[in-house]
């Protein structure tokens, strides 16, 4: 079985929990209560945004290739 990397972007909600983003396969989006739950869940719906795919016989995208980088500016008002 092929090994896939996904990037996946975790947003605190203000009434607590945490929603999952994964930029890469569009509409694939969860939602845990703490961080662990909140991974959890996104492994989950990786794996079945997944077999869609292969069911519809659709590409499955991968980030293995991906470079990423967060930059802090300060911006003046």
């Amino acid at each position: 079985m092929k090994q896939l990397t996904y990037r996946i972007l975790l947003n605190k909600e203000p009434e607590g929990g945490y929603t999952v983003n994964v930029p890469s396969l569009p509409g694939c989006i969860t939602y845990g209560d703490n961080l662990d739950h909140a991974i959890e869940m996104a492994k989950e719906a990786i794996e079945m945004y997944i077999e869609s795919l292969v069911e519809h016989g659709e590409a499955v995208p991968d980030e293995s290739n991906t470079l990423e980088y967060s930059l802090t500016l300060t911006a003046t008002a």
